[in-house]
């Protein structure tokens, strides 16, 4: 299984944006977390801006999308530049249907859950999606705590993609660091989200290496 590290730069210095990216060169993505003020109580950036990231970004763009009414929205994030779009379950009306969508367009489709939303009416239409995005904190707000009684749903999905033979990765996103990562590897994760972990480290290009190593050795 191989280990894909998504450094979010919702931590990073908006004012200097292609700097930051820079800092990130050697991860598998950029974790770009939209978020509208409605579906999480935050709001950060939006179209033009992922448009401009895209532009400057050395690794492709992964967006999440914190936001209602995806199912309008989701496409133009596409066109902005993100090879990956993340939608939540909460907020689509259609999701099959956006996933579908998104994928026609040439991005990978993910589809994210609340800590509080059961994953067992998504194992029946994996096929429909690239990604899984458990979310390890309650999505809005960056800095948080890892909830560790999110493996069990990490795990439940790791055997539920196993079965399917398909290859779907599942990524976890919230308070991911050296501390937390082996236990998100371990329970069968192998795409990591880490904001506050490798920007308010002195070496962003370092702990992505770092967190790198320590999934790896965790990795089923």
């Amino acid at each position: 299984m191989s280990i894909r590290i998504s450094p979010s730069i919702l931590n990073c210095d908006f004012s200097d944006l292609q700097g930051e990216l820079g800092k990130i060169s050697n991860a598998d993505w950029a974790h770009v977390d939209v978020m509208d003020g409605h579906f999480v109580p935050n709001l950060t950036i939006g179209v033009p801006v992922v448009e401009a990231i895209a532009r400057v970004s050395p690794v492709p763009i992964d967006c999440h999308l914190m936001i209602e009414n995806p199912d309008i929205w989701a496409p133009q994030y596409v066109e902005a530049g993100g090879s990956s779009v993340t939608f939540h379950a909460e907020a689509a009306q259609a999701p099959l249907r956006l996933a579908r969508e998104l994928r026609k367009m040439g991005a990978r489709a993910g589809i994210a859950l609340k800590p509080a939303t059961p994953i067992e009416p998504y194992l029946d239409i994996l096929n429909e999606f690239d990604m899984l995005l458990i979310m390890t904190v309650e999505p809005g707000f960056g800095g948080q705590s890892f909830i560790d009684t999110m493996m069990p749903k990490v795990q439940r999905a790791r055997a539920a993609v196993e079965k399917s033979g398909l290859d779907i990765w599942i990524q976890v996103d919230g308070g991911i660091s050296r501390k937390t990562i082996e236990i998100a590897a371990d329970a069968g994760a192998d795409t990591f989200v880490a904001g506050s972990a490798v920007y308010k480290s002195a070496d962003a290009y370092a702990e992505v290496a770092a967190l790198r190593e320590l999934a790896q050795g965790h990795c089923h």
